[in-house]
Parts: C-alpha cells; sequence; structure tokens
C-alpha cells in the first residue's frame, strides 16, 4: 500500500485555516479554488470535481474538532482502497502546519496522487495566505 505525507507552512492563524479545512462541502470556495472546481454535498460524503475534470466521491469519515483533523475515503474505481487525512498544527500566534496524508491502494496511483497533492498543498496555501492578509 502507497502512504503519501504531504506538508506546507502557512502564513495564516490556525483557526483561520481550520475554519476553511473543516467546512467540508466548501473546497472549491474557501479552501482549494481553482484546483477543485466544484463540492457537493450529500448525506455522509461529498462528490468533489477537480480542475483536471477529475470526479470523486469521499466518504467523511470524521471531523475532529479537538485535533483539527479531517478524514475522508474513496470506495471508487481506480482505487481499490483511499483514505485522506488532513490536519492543522499551530506554528505560532500567526502561522500553521498543513499535513495531508494518503494511504492508497494500488500503489501505481501514488504518484499520480503525490502531484495532485502537492498542487493541491499550493493552492492551499496561497488562498490561506490571503484569506489572513485580507482580516
Amino acid at each position: 500500500m502507497a502512504s503519501i505525507r504531504k506538508e506546507v507552512l502557512i502564513e495564516a492563524s490556525l483557526d483561520v485555516v481550520w475554519d476553511a479545512l473543516r467546512d467540508v462541502g466548501a473546497l472549491h470556495t474557501r479552501l482549494v479554488p481553482g484546483f477543485v472546481t466544484d463540492t457537493q454535498l450529500e448525506p455522509g460524503a461529498r462528490i468533489v470535481t477537480f480542475g483536471n475534470g477529475q470526479v470523486v466521491r469521499e466518504l467523511i469519515v470524521n471531523v475532529n474538532e479537538a485535533d483539527r483533523r479531517v478524514v475522508w475515503a474513496v470506495v471508487d474505481e481506480p482505487f481499490r482502497h483511499y483514505n485522506g487525512a488532513a490536519q492543522v498544527f499551530s506554528e505560532g500566534p500567526a502561522g500553521c502546519r498543513f499535513v495531508w496524508v494518503a494511504d492508497l491502494l494500488p500503489n501505481e496511483l501514488a504518484d499520480h496522487v503525490a502531484g495532485m497533492m502537492e498542487q493541491g498543498l499550493s493552492v492551499i496555501k496561497a488562498t490561506m495566505e490571503k484569506s489572513a492578509a485580507a482580516q
């Protein structure tokens, strides 16, 4: 099983970034605009449309307020298994660390997923820093 971990430091408060991450239905407007172009909520899940045209149904496993962590799973092809988690950690009063982990099968999808995660983190950083500067 492939396991991928990516992280980025963000010059925005933990509260600002967590508020956007925990809003699981607003990926396309609050967290990763452009990288995700649409998010539709349904009971226990969300349908995510990525900027590259890929559409994925993600089951929302947990939104953990105390740990500032969101966990989701993809149960559709091309994955046999996909578990994703994003968590935010404080790095002082005006900064935080955003950590994204994905465990998946088949292993052959790891490079594609890692590339998408890097793109997503770049957008998250830019979006959250712009949001923090506007406040």
